[in-house]
Order: C-alpha cells, then sequence, then structure tokens
C-alpha cells in the first residue's frame, strides 16, 4: 500500500470531511480496501443529493409525469382525469424515496465498518479535523464538504416568497404562478415540475440560452418543447431586482419589465461549502471558495485530497462518485487513470429530458477546427417506441473528421436512460463503423442511437439517406 506519510499513530488511514456523495464513496471503497476510515458528517449521511437534490427533485418529477399522464390520457385511448395535486401526498412520496435509500446507505456505511463522526468538522491541522472539542487525524485527509444554492448579490432569499431549490423541495402546496431565475438544469427541472403541476411558470435567464452548457441544438430543442408546454421564458435578460407584493413578488428586469407572481425561486447554481472550514488557514490553495486540485484530486497540502462539488467543473453526483472511488484506490497504491471531465454523463430531467456526454459541436470546432467535425441528427420522428411515447426530439452525435465520436446529445423523454451506452462509445473512442454491427433491441428508444451511427456510418436504415 502505497503511504507517502510516515504517521502511523494517526486515528485513520482515511479522514473523510464531509458524507456525501464524493465522500461517502470515497469512505466505503477505501474501506473496502482494507483502509481504517473516518467519516465526519454534520448533517444526514448521503448530502445533498440524497436529502436535498437528485433523489427528492426526480421523485417530483416522476409525480410531475404521472400528472401529465393523467392529463394525456385520452390520447392513448384511456379515460382518465387529473382532479388535482396533493403535495402532502406527493412529500410523503418524495420522503419514502429518500428514507429507504438513507436507511440503505446508514446500513452500508456500518457493515464496512466505517466510524461515522457527527458534528461539524473543522479543519485544524494539515490532516486534522476537529469536531466539538475532539480532534481526529488521518494518514490523508479528504475534504467533501459539498455546495450549498447560491443567491445574487442584493437578493435576499426569505424561504416564503423568495425560495432556493432546498426551500421549493418542502412546499406543501402547488404556486399558481412562478418566476425561475436561472434557466440551467435546476431552474428547467422545477419549472416543468411546476408546469405539468398547473402553475404558470417564467424562466428568466441572463445567458443566450437555456441549460446553455448544453448543445446549442439541444438548447434550442428544449426551448420549443417548453414553449409548447406553456412555459414562458426570457433568455439574454439578466435579473435587476425584487420586490414582495400583497400578492406574491415583483421581479424587475433588465430594461425594466416587471414579471409579477407568487413565488420566484433563485436557481442561479450552486456554491462550494468551503467558508470558516479552516481550509484557507491551514494553506489550502482555494480560487473564489472553491478547493483547487489537480487531475489526481491532490491539493497543494501534501496528504490532502478534494473531491465533488467543492472542486471545480461539474456539479455532479456521480462525478463525486467517481473522484471519491479514484481518490481511495489512489492512496491504496492501485494507480487509477484519472477521471476524464468530459467523459461524465451530463442529464437535466425535464419534460422532455436532455442528456449528453462528450464535446459539444461548438467545443469540438474550437478544438479541431470546422472541417475537422462532422455531425449527424438522428430525429426520434423515426423510433418507434418514441412514437408510441409521443415523445420529439433527437440523437446528435458530433465526431472527429474519419475519427472516433466524440460528442453525443439526446432530446426527448427517457433519454436520460439512454446516456449509459452514449458514454461507453465516448469513452471507448467508437467509430460509427464500431457501433453500427451493434444490434440495438426493436423497438426502444435505445435503438435511436444505433440508427444514428447507421446512419453516420453511411448505411441509415429508418432515416433518409
Amino acid at each position: 500500500m502505497a503511504d507517502p506519510h510516515d504517521a502511523g499513530d494517526a486515528d485513520f488511514d482515511v479522514l473523510v470531511l464531509g458524507a456525501g456523495s464524493g465522500g461517502y464513496a470515497c469512505a466505503l471503497r477505501a474501506a473496502q480496501l482494507g483502509l481504517r476510515v473516518g467519516l465526519v458528517e454534520k448533517g444526514n449521511l448521503g448530502g445533498t443529493c440524497l436529502h436535498e437534490g437528485c433523489i427528492p427533485t426526480k421523485a417530483l418529477l416522476h409525480a410531475a409525469e404521472v400528472a401529465d399522464s393523467a392529463r394525456t390520457a385520452e390520447q392513448f385511448g384511456v379515460r382518465a382525469t387529473l382532479e388535482g395535486i396533493d403535495m402532502p401526498a406527493v412529500r410523503s412520496y418524495q420522503e419514502g424515496v429518500v428514507g429507504r435509500l438513507f436507511k440503505g446507505l446508514a446500513g452500508l456505511i456500518k457493515s464496512r465498518g466505517i466510524t461515522v463522526v457527527a458534528g461539524e468538522g473543522r479543519m485544524t491541522g494539515p490532516r486534522e479535523v476537529t469536531v466539538g472539542g475532539t480532534t481526529y487525524t488521518g494518514r490523508h485527509l479528504v475534504l467533501a464538504t459539498g455546495s450549498y444554492a447560491r443567491s445574487l448579490p442584493g437578493l435576499e432569499v426569505d424561504g416564503e416568497r423568495v425560495l432556493t431549490s432546498d426551500h421549493a423541495l418542502r412546499l406543501d402546496r402547488v404556486p399558481a404562478s412562478v418566476v425561475v431565475l436561472g434557466g440551467g438544469v435546476i431552474g428547467c427541472e422545477f419549472a416543468s415540475v411546476w408546469r405539468s403541476f398547473g402553475a404558470e411558470v417564467t424562466i428568466v435567464e441572463a445567458l443566450p440560452r437555456l441549460v446553455a452548457a448544453e448543445d446549442e441544438a439541444s438548447s434550442k430543442a428544449l426551448e420549443r418543447a417548453f414553449r409548447k408546454r406553456g412555459i414562458a421564458f426570457r433568455t439574454g435578460t439578466p435579473f435587476q431586482s425584487v420586490k414582495t407584493t400583497d400578492d406574491g413578488v415583483a421581479v424587475t428586469v433588465e430594461g425594466g419589465d416587471v414579471i409579477e407572481a407568487e413565488l420566484l425561486l433563485v436557481a442561479v447554481g450552486r456554491g462550494p461549502v468551503t467558508d470558516g472550514l479552516g481550509y484557507d488557514e491551514q494553506g489550502i490553495a482555494m480560487e473564489r471558495g472553491f478547493v483547487l486540485a489537480d487531475e489526481r484530486c491532490r491539493t497543494n497540502v501534501e496528504g490532502v485530497r478534494a473531491v465533488g462539488d467543492i472542486v471545480p467543473g461539474l456539479q455532479l453526483a456521480h462525478r463525486g462518485f467517481a473522484q471519491g472511488i479514484f481518490v481511495a484506490e489512489d492512496i491504496a497504491g492501485l494507480e487509477p487513470a484519472p477521471l476524464d471531465e468530459s467523459a461524465i454523463p451530463r442529464v437535466t430531467y425535464s419534460h422532455p429530458e436532455v442528456a449528453s456526454v462528450g464535446l459539444t459541436e461548438a467545443a469540438a470546432v474550437e478544438r479541431h477546427g470546422a472541417d475537422g467535425v462532422e455531425t449527424l441528427t438522428y430525429d426520434l420522428g423515426g423510433n418507434g417506441k418514441s412514437q408510441i411515447l409521443k415523445t420529439q426530439g433527437f440523437v446528435k452525435l458530433v465526431r472527429r473528421t474519419d475519427g472516433p465520436v466524440i460528442g453525443i446529445h439526446l432530446v426527448g423523454d427517457r433519454v436520460g436512460e439512454l446516456v449509459g451506452e452514449a458514454q461507453l462509445i465516448y469513452g471507448w473512442e467508437g467509430y460509427p463503423e464500431d457501433v453500427a454491427p451493434l444490434v440495438h433491441a426493436h423497438p426502444t428508444q435505445n435503438e435511436a442511437l444505433g440508427e444514428a451511427h447507421l446512419a453516420l456510418a453511411g448505411k441509415p436504415l429508418h432515416a433518409h439517406a
């Protein structure tokens, strides 16, 4: 086992500060590899993702899908009506899902022999964390303190009229109308939920398009779908101010227009939880509150690693899992390959969903030149299962000219479930000619990936040549 430190008297081999996705994944893998592990957490095991993020929001989105299914049942020949949304019952369903997963995680951590230290930890030495007056040491320290819902300067979140996603998840009613400040993943997901539940929704986004980190074609497709659903959005429109009114909020945007609604959801991204945790004092290199780490998750202080949302990059739970596992294996001397950030799949779970892996067309052109890139778009209109589901969208492939596929972009209901094969194609540097012979079950949406690669390999089946 690799051990660059002579610290045999440390309490733990690996001391992890924070038990969210990155922290608990690191702890589980390190324990599996026979290391003594301490896991410090002030809240619930599982962190934001399990309790205020991925899991509860996706439960809400599934409830929204059920509402839409009832509302549109007639087009499938099923007589059903939507009588309304019982938010306390929706929350009960949501909390049941979270509760079962939490119980499972707690059991898993206990079964691996990990020492859980409950309380707020602070870094007080090079590889030392103090919790409530007790100091713990590790031969290796892993910082994994996660993120929080950001606001904007001068925008006061009161939890009643002006909410973050944390408050939105705890709402006991469906608002009549909402302004969503931010058209990224979180903003679009909540806009989608509330529209499905019957609210009037307006998204305000300073950037030129919704889900601006995605391929431009994906943004346009989502905007078309939202327009059709009656979700209003103002892109290229910076926020100026908000004031509370008798009925809710009045939001002023650049140019002076005022948008009134019952609630304002602030969905302008997430910031790193690092303030006051002693990182600065211990000499950890930081930038805008983020902890700087190299491709092996090493900070500038020897023996201290950092994973998850506190490290600049994609703020995704599965990135945290991957980094946590990587760090545990690296500490154990297994010499794992560093994570390729562009190989991390990305999904927006709105209706329709947007999913991707690899480079956007614009990023590919910037890297390889316009002549060095080819693209192909396969419309889901040619996919039988998508027609059965009555969803629209596409599979867009970006490849190096005569080379491997370097970007896969998907839009449509349930396409988040297709991104697994997409990441394998990207990760294994597959050529369209490599994927074309693979047999995809019919009728599935997964087939659309096969069809797109058939077309790009020059032998389209259910697509025009």
